[in-house]
């Protein structure tokens, strides 16, 4: 018997790994920033639609030269607008210059969001 449970944890955490690339697009865009504040600029470029691959590539070489963190970040689904799902954010992002701090108010803009390659992905701003 405790092998057959055994059997269906492992099988059930297999399910449930092969399920987390799914994301919403609330989670496209928390994992974009993240991504930017790690400075991973191939994964906020794998985030982002065909269209926002050159902004993302902006952004990350933004990112890249100063240390960054995110505070009080979270992401919401806000309706659609066209082919895309919008997202807004709240939080900041927070750009040391040299030991001036820089902050981006995530808040500011409304995040779009569309399906790519069955992906959710960052397409940009409002």
């Amino acid at each position: 018997m405790k092998k057959i449970l055994r059997r269906w944890t492992i099988l059930f955490l297999f399910l449930l790994a092969g399920c987390a690339g799914s994301s919403t697009p609330a989670q496209t865009v928390q994992n974009y920033f993240r991504a930017l504040v790690a400075k991973d600029a191939q994964k906020a470029i794998d985030l982002s639609c065909a269209a926002w691959e050159a902004s993302a590539r902006t952004d990350a070489d933004t990112f890249s030269i100063y240390p960054a963190t995110l505070e009080n970040m979270s992401c919401q689904d806000a309706g659609t607008q066209g082919n895309y799902r919008l997202v807004k954010c709240t939080g900041k992002a927070v750009l040391d210059y040299n030991g001036e701090k820089q902050t981006v108010d995530l808040s500011a803009r409304v995040y779009q969001v569309a399906k790519e390659g069955g992906e959710w992905r960052m397409c940009g701003y409002q």
